[in-house]
């Protein structure tokens, strides 16, 4: 992981060494091949349970009337509708994605909806949000931190555009902890994914990158201790399917 902007650093792509300057542009290519996959590409990555952990970032959040909300990575809608939904719209939802492709297939389906209100679509980079400072009520990501470059500044960047007394939620594979089901998941992930992905989407190495970029990331004690050095009080997070993903919750204070 990287932290500075020399050009001359590198970081990881997957279980690749590459330039720190050439990260965001392989990332995004990944997304522009897996964009109109991207439910099944998590489908198949969680076994459809994705659905469920959304469903728990929603619950853990407790969204109130009136609240702005900014997904960052959010570009296909998923997290911004569920947020809408569970305060019958009255509030708004600016969605940010660093991906005009993924942007584009969450506004498709915003308009197919009928979700006319109440939504913000904004093509922008988790690193450096164009957003003021303490502008909004929530901060989530969910499955796209670990594709950032530069975790601690998005972290950093999260802290500075959040009110006082806002809340961050990160929804994030993780690691699993349970031996029996490691090696099992290992094997899927591995072996069985990328086979799928190759079949099904036609891009085989797309989601090789992804199942390596999950082993990259941090565990869940380490990303706690990354979210308290960007300034969090109170960081929580809760360990979901024997460890698979994990949702860390945290606030400004």
């Amino acid at each position: 992981m990287a932290a500075s902007d020399n050009s001359s650093d590198s970081t990881h792509f997957g279980f690749r060494e590459v330039r720190t300057d050439e990260k965001a542009g392989l990332v995004r290519g990944v997304f522009e091949s897996v964009a109109e996959n991207y439910d099944l590409m998590n489908d198949l990555m969680s076994g459809g349970i994705h659905r469920l952990w959304k469903a728990a970032m929603i619950d853990w959040l407790m969204p109130r009337k009136g609240q702005h909300l900014l997904d960052v990575a959010g570009g296909t809608g998923d997290i911004a509708f569920r947020f809408l939904d569970a305060i019958d719209g009255d509030g708004k939802v600016t969605v940010l994605d660093i991906n005009h492709a993924m942007l584009s297939v969450g506004q498709d389906r915003a308009i197919d909806q009928g979700r006319l209100a109440g939504l913000e679509w904004v093509n922008g980079d988790a690193q450096q949000l164009p957003l003021p400072d303490k502008s909004v009520d929530a901060y989530t990501i969910a499955f796209g931190i670990r594709n950032v470059t530069d975790i601690p500044r998005a972290l950093k960047e999260a802290y500075r555009v959040l009110k006082p007394g806002g809340r961050f939620l990160c929804l994030e594979f993780s690691k699993v902890e349970a031996p029996v089901l490691k090696e099992f998941y290992d094997f899927y992930s591995f072996k069985i994914l990328p086979e799928i992905g190759g079949f099904v989407a036609k891009d085989k190495p797309s989601y090789e990158y992804l199942v390596e970029s999950i082993r990259q990331f941090p565990d869940a004690d380490r990303f706690a201790e990354m979210i308290e050095q960007a300034g969090f009080s109170q960081v929580k997070y809760r360990r979901l399917s024997g460890g698979i993903a994990a949702l860390h919750s945290a606030w400004r204070l």
